[in-house]
């Protein structure tokens, strides 16, 4: 996710229910450049263009 290690389960107090709630939440980010990427990629091999817009 790239977190470094104990990011999250390191904190104290930090139940294990909110420490899997924060790191589902922490995924969107990454998830969302991987998809913007491949969109892209795949718009600029249909179009043949340099710029997808």
């Amino acid at each position: 996710m790239g977190l470094p290690d104990g990011w999250v389960t390191a904190v104290p107090g930090l139940s294990r229910n909110r420490q899997l709630t924060l790191l589902g939440n922490g995924v969107v980010p990454q998830q969302g450049a991987a998809a913007l990427a491949a969109l892209l990629a795949d718009a600029h091999a249909t179009t043949g263009h340099g710029d997808a817009a």
